[in-house]
C-alpha cells in the first residue's frame, strides 16, 4: 500500500483554490475516507491527488509505495459523471435507450472493457455480480449496474491506489455489501490502497480506518474512523440543516380533472431476448404516494419511462395515463407538462455548458437544453425555488463545472418550477450529502401534503422514503 503526503499543497490554479494549504499524511495501508457536504472541495482534493489540479512548486503531493513515487496508471479514480465520457457516449443515448431496436449499434459492455479481459477477470465480475451483464449494451445499463460496472473496469490494473467518488450511489442493499466486501477484499488480499468520497458519515465504512474531513473550501486535520465517527459537533459544523419555507408558488398549467395518474394492465416490455417486465398490472389514483422499490436492473426505470412519454413501447401496451389511454392522440410534451420527473438517467446525460438558473428554467418546458428563452416570471421563480433548496449561490455558475452532487441539487430544483401534479423521482437523493437529503425530503414531503399531488418515489434507502407514501410497488427480476 501506498503512503500519502500532502505538504503546504497550494493549487496553482487560480480558480481551484482551498482556503488554507492541505497538509496530512496517511501512513502505508490506511485506507481513507474524505468527507463533507456538496461543494465542499472534496472532488478537488481527490484531482490533486491524482495529478489533474497542478500545485505550487514548494507544494509536496507525494504517492509513494517503499519509497518509489506511483505513476498516474497506478492510481485510479471513479467519478460517476464518467459514464458520460464512455464509449464516445453522447445525450441521445438517452433516447436511444428506449427506441432500440434488434439492429441497434450501440456498444455492448464487453466491448467497452474488452471481450480478452473479461475472459480473464471473469471471477471478479462474478464477485461483483455483473457477469450477466458482459452481453447487455450500454443503454440499457441501471445506474447500479453502470456503477459496478465502472469499478470493474478500474481494477483490472490491479492499481496501488484507488479512489472512488460516492460508491454507493444507485445501488441496492445486497450490492452494496458486495462492494463493501469486495473493497475490503482488494485492501487485504491485493494491497490497493482504498479512498472513497463521501457526501454521509454513515456511509464510511468499517474498513476505513482513518478520515479527511473537507468543509467550507478547507481540508480539516486527519482523524480516525472512530473520533470522527463521534464527533456530532463536527458533523453539525460540516453539514448545515437549512430549514424549510414557505413553498414558492406561482401560475401552474390549467389541469384537466381526471381520477387515475397511471393504469397498466398488463404490462410487458421486451428488449432483444430479455424480458424486462412482465404482466406489470398497476393503478396510481390521482393523490396516492407509492413507492416504487426493487434491484438494481429489475426494470423500475424501464417502467416509468412508459409513464414519462419516453418509451415508444407504450403504445404496445395497454396503459391510461391521466384518464386517457396512451395511443389515443396525445402528444409526448401533453403527457410530460404534467410531470415533474428526475431520474439518474437523465442526470447522466444532461451534461450542458450553461447557467444553473438556466438548466431549472428548463423545467417549466421539459427540455434538456434550453431551447426557448424563459420570460422574466419563470426566471423569477426559477430562482426562488433555488433559493430554497440552498442552490441560489449556483444560479449563474456553469452547470458542467459545479460538483456531482450540486447537480443533483439542481435538478431536483428543476423538478419543481412547474408545479407538476405528477412527481416521478427516482433516486432523487443520488449524491447529496446528509443535510441537503434531509432539506430536500421535507420539500417533498411539504410540497406532496397536497391532496392534488401524487407522488411516485424510488430509492434503495427505505429511510430516505417521504414520510407521506403510503403505498409500495415492488419490482422483481423476470
Amino acid at each position: 500500500m501506498a503512503t500519502i503526503r500532502l505538504q503546504n499543497a497550494i493549487s496553482a490554479h487560480p480558480d481551484y483554490q482551498f482556503a488554507a494549504p492541505i497538509n496530512f499524511l496517511v501512513a502505508d495501508g490506511k485506507n481513507v475516507a474524505i468527507v463533507g457536504r456538496n461543494g465542499s472541495g472534496k472532488s478537488m482534493l481527490s484531482d490533486i491527488l491524482i495529478g489533474k489540479i497542478l500545485c505550487q512548486k514548494d507544494s509536496v503531493v507525494e504517492l509513494s509505495v517503499d519509497g518509489r513515487e506511483l505513476d498516474r496508471e497506478e492510481v485510479k479514480c471513479i467519478s460517476f459523471r464518467d459514464v458520460y465520457k464512455m464509449a464516445d457516449n453522447k445525450p441521445t443515448y438517452y433516447q436511444q435507450r428506449w427506441n432500440a431496436t434488434e439492429n441497434d449499434d450501440s456498444p455492448i459492455v464487453a466491448d467497452i472493457i474488452g471481450p480478452e479481459k473479461c475472459q480473464k477477470h471473469l471471477s471478479l465480475a462474478q464477485r461483483l455480480e455483473i457477469d450477466g451483464i458482459l452481453q447487455k449494451r450500454l443503454i440499457f445499463l441501471s445506474s447500479g449496474e453502470l456503477r459496478k460496472m465502472q469499478i470493474f473496469r478500474s481494477l483490472l490494473s490491479l492499481p496501488k491506489v484507488l479512489i472512488i467518488d460516492n460508491p454507493y450511489i444507485g445501488l441496492d442493499a445486497g450490492s452494496r455489501d458486495v462492494v463493501n466486501e469486495l473493497l475490503k477484499n482488494l485492501s487485504d488480499n491485493e494491497h490497493i490502497q482504498i479512498i472513497l468520497i463521501l457526501s454521509n458519515p454513515a456511509d464510511v465504512p468499517a474498513f476505513v480506518s482513518e478520515i479527511i474531513p473537507v468543509s467550507n473550501m478547507t481540508v480539516l486535520p486527519l482523524m480516525s474512523r472512530t473520533d470522527f465517527l463521534n464527533d456530532t459537533d463536527l458533523h453539525h459544523l460540516m453539514f448545515d440543516n437549512k430549514p424549510v419555507e414557505i413553498l414558492p408558488t406561482g401560475q401552474t398549467k390549467d389541469e384537466q380533472p381526471y381520477e387515475n395518474a397511471v393504469i397498466m394492465n398488463k404490462v410487458n416490455v421486451r428488449y432483444f431476448t430479455k424480458q424486462i417486465l412482465k404482466d406489470v398490472d398497476w393503478t396510481v389514483k390521482r393523490g396516492e404516494k407509492w413507492a416504487l422499490l426493487g434491484q438494481n436492473g429489475c426494470g423500475k426505470s424501464t417502467l416509468l419511462s412508459l409513464v414519462c412519454g419516453d418509451n415508444p413501447q407504450a403504445y404496445a401496451n395497454d396503459i391510461t395515463l391521466f384518464d386517457c389511454k396512451r395511443g389515443t392522440g396525445e402528444s409526448i410534451w401533453e403527457i410530460k407538462s404534467h410531470i415533474g420527473y428526475l431520474s439518474p438517467d437523465v442526470h447522466t446525460y444532461y451534461q450542458h455548458d450553461m447557467p444553473c438558473l438556466d438548466v431549472v428554467a428548463t423545467g417549466f418546458f421539459d427540455t434538456v437544453g434550453l431551447h426557448r428563452k424563459p420570460n422574466d416570471e419563470q426566471r423569477r421563480l426559477a430562482l426562488e425555488w433555488m433559493k430554497t433548496f440552498g442552490a441560489d449561490h449556483l444560479a449563474e455558475r456553469s452547470f458542467v463545472k459545479i460538483s456531482y452532487g450540486e447537480q443533483r441539487l439542481v435538478l431536483l430544483t428543476r423538478v419543481f418550477v412547474k408545479l407538476p401534479s405528477l412527481l416521478i423521482l427516482d433516486e432523487p437523493l443520488h449524491g447529496l450529502d446528509v443535510g441537503k437529503k434531509r432539506l430536500a425530503k421535507a420539500i417533498i414531503e411539504r410540497y406532496c401534503a397536497s391532496p392534488d399531488v401524487t407522488l411516485i418515489y424510488v430509492t434503495h434507502y427505505r429511510h430516505e422514503i417521504p414520510s407521506v407514501v403510503t403505498q409500495e410497488k415492488v419490482l422483481v427480476h423476470n
